[in-house]
């Protein structure tokens, strides 16, 4: 069966369709990561786009629920070069078809995604919409429909990822409250397997509600979308710094930096992938990071008392901040990977070593 993805810009790219059978909009974007789709497909980062693998074999070693990042995916589409119809690997519990079509996401194969990412990267994010199980299109009436969709800044995607009630698990240590703006579960085990208390609230909790949860640290964590978005949360995160240590990542991290009063804006096509070089400015280092954003914050927005530590080596974004008077600190790219490589998992230790100085300055 043949499925089309339609961009704003009137080009249109024929494929094979696999997994649901349907149309969706959303932004069209690209992911470099060479293994990892599962943890792609349920990053609940990817809320509101459609996602191109430019990897170009997909769905090999089939799906497992234990590599999951979410319950379910919340992308709107997934668009590879070449599909797996048969899966070998010993953990593999169904093949990517069956998995996507079961949670109703449509898919295609057989598109060039080497032109479609030089698309991208030439003309920045497009919105798009990818159909399937349609013998004829009626190509004004969907372009009509893309023109009409939201852009990502114009949505609530948070809310749809966010979860609905306040859940905990239970350690030894230290009590940490994740914020939860789609938070991938790896960030959530990597606190867990510290012995942290873990307890996850939904977005919109109050500071009140917060502070009677009563934790010793506060996690941010990653989601969709743009910061800006989130007003709710920006307003809440100031009222919480200098209360409790904080570390931030991803979304989390920009939602720290617009607590200060910088700003934010959106690069042209997102860092993507499990490969974006990052500099450590206090030490020199180069690591190699996992990364899925679209948004960046302004460094020259940034207030006297917000310190740089981590820059992007291939466009110098900020990639990492630490407040001068408070407890908190954040980087942009994600030290849980899941996908990708785990070279900065030991800013959680860094975390957990702030908490414990934290609370014996208290006692």
């Amino acid at each position: 069966m043949k499925g089309y993805l339609l961009l704003e810009d009137g080009s249109i790219w024929e494929g094979k369709a696999f997994g649901a059978t349907g149309q969706q909009t959303g932004e069209v974007v690209f992911n470099t990561s060479m293994t990892g789709y599962q943890e792609v497909l349920t990053d609940p980062s990817y809320c509101g786009q459609i996602v191109v693998m430019t990897y170009p074999l997909i769905g090999n070693y089939g799906v497992n629920k234990d590599d999951f990042q979410s319950k379910k995916p919340s992308l709107r589409g997934f668009i590879v070069k070449e599909w797996a119809q048969e899966p070998s690997n010993w953990r593999c519990e169904q093949p990517i078809d069956s998995y996507l079509r079961q949670e109703g996401i449509v898919a295609l194969a057989e598109i060039d995604t080497r032109a479609l990412t030089r698309k991208i990267r030439s003309h920045g994010a497009l919105k798009g919409i990818i159909v399937s199980g349609q013998e004829e299109l009626n190509i004004p009436a969907l372009l009509e429909q893309i023109k009409g969709s939201p852009a990502i800044s114009e949505q609530s995607l948070v809310e749809e990822v966010t979860t609905k009630e306040v859940y905990t698990l239970k350690g030894d240590g230290p009590r940490v409250l994740v914020m939860d703006f789609g938070a991938k579960q790896s960030i959530i085990s990597s606190l867990y397997e510290r012995g942290c208390e873990v307890v996850v609230v939904p977005a919109t909790t109050s500071v009140e509600d917060i502070k009677a949860l009563d934790p010793d640290a506060i996690m941010l964590s990653n989601g969709p979308g743009d910061p800006m978005a989130v007003p709710y949360a920006i307003e809440t995160v100031r009222q919480l710094i200098g209360y409790k240590p904080i570390f931030a990542i991803c979304l989390g991290h920009q939602i720290l930096a617009l607590s200060s009063g910088a700003k934010s804006y959106k690069l042209p096509f997102g860092h993507r992938g499990g490969n974006q070089p990052v500099k450590d400015l206090s030490t020199g280092r180069i690591y190699i990071t996992s990364q899925n954003h679209g948004y960046v914050i302004d460094q020259d927005t940034l207030p006297e008392y917000v310190e740089v530590t981590h820059i992007n080596m291939n466009d110098k974004s900020v990639e990492g901040i630490r407040f001068k008077n408070a407890p908190a600190f954040s980087v942009q790219y994600h030290p849980e990977a899941g996908p990708g490589p785990g070279d900065c998992n030991m800013l959680f230790d860094q975390f957990i070593t702030m908490i414990d100085e934290n609370r014996e300055r208290k006692a």
